[in-house]
Formats: structure tokens, sequence, C-alpha cells
């Protein structure tokens, strides 16, 4: 459709030199709280996370974003915004490793999309950006959240900590992003 539009107003066609390529995929068990990525290849730039599903019982449940296997919560940050439909809150915390808010109905699943910037870089520390939402008939929540790592060393593996365990219908995939 673009190429349609722009060959018509007679402009070029933007290009985009980003790509998105799989890495690995995993599947929620049902009896276990924990997904984990490891052997994350170091040739691009950023990755994307892209998780669809909750954990195995009725109550909503925060999760943590963990990497190299570093669960020493003052190594973490984050801030978030958070609102419901009915009101609205904003926060942040040091020593909270990295959240992300899931709920725990099948048939309402959350749905998070959250992109690790730099993650080769070992100049810095490592940030990430989080989208993260779900609806239950009127009662769901959208999350935006930011998260620091405090380290340089690359990412080179990624655990998907929940509370309680995953559901069996959860999805969780990662992506390299090149350019």
């Amino acid at each position: 459709m673009l190429n349609i539009v722009s060959s018509v107003l007679s402009i070029p066609t933007p290009v985009s030199t980003l790509s998105y390529d799989s890495i690995a995929s995993a599947s929620g068990t049902g009896s276990s709280g924990t997904i984990t990525f490891t052997s994350i290849p170091q040739t691009y730039t950023h990755l994307q996370l892209r998780v669809y599903g909750g954990v195995a019982t009725t109550a909503t449940s925060s999760s943590n974003l963990q990497f190299n296997n570093d669960s020493t919560a003052a190594n973490y940050a984050t801030h978030f915004l958070y609102g419901n439909g009915a009101s609205a809150a904003a926060g942040g915390g040091v020593a909270t490793p990295y959240g992300i808010y899931v709920n725990g109905i099948s048939s309402a699943p959350s749905v998070t999309i959250i992109d690790i910037l730099d993650y080769t870089n070992t100049n810095k520390n490592k940030v990430s950006r989080s989208l993260n939402a779900y609806e239950a008939n009127g009662s769901g929540v959208v999350n935006l959240l930011s998260g620091l790592w405090l380290s340089t060393v690359a990412i080179t593996r990624l655990d998907i900590v929940a509370g309680q365990n995953w559901g069996t219908y959860s999805k969780f995939a990662l992506y390299g992003i090149k350019g």
C-alpha cells in the first residue's frame, strides 16, 4: 500500500534499515514460573521479546526480567506508567527487577513487547522499554515501563521469572533487531 501511495504522489518509498530475525521461542508449561533464553547471539543491535499469556492461576502477578542469571535486586531499577480506564499512576523504584504485569485469566491474556536496547554494548548499562496490556471485560490495564540493569556486560541470557507458574497457553518469542 505504501508503494502505491508513494508512486501516486511521486515521492520515494521510505526504506527501513531495521530487520527482525527470530532467535528462539518457548511456551509455558503450567509447572514452571521461569522461561529462559540462553546463548543469545551477539550479532544484533537490539533484542525484542514478545510475550502472550499469563500465569496458570486466576490471580494477576508481576514477573521479572533478569539478565545473565543476575537475580540481585540492587542491580535493577524501573519506572512505570499505569492506567486501567478509571485511574492512572506512575512511579519507579531501585532494587526492583524489571517488571512485567501479567494477568492470570486465560480468556484475557496479557500481551507484552519489550525492546532491550544495545544489549551487546559493553560501554554502558543496559536499558529496556516495555508496552504491556490486558483486557478483562472492562477491567484491563495498560503499562509502559522502562528498565535499567546496572551492568555493562553483554547480555547472553534472558530469564522471565513469574511469581507463579506460566500457563500452558503462554507464548514467548525472542527476536534480534539489525540496524
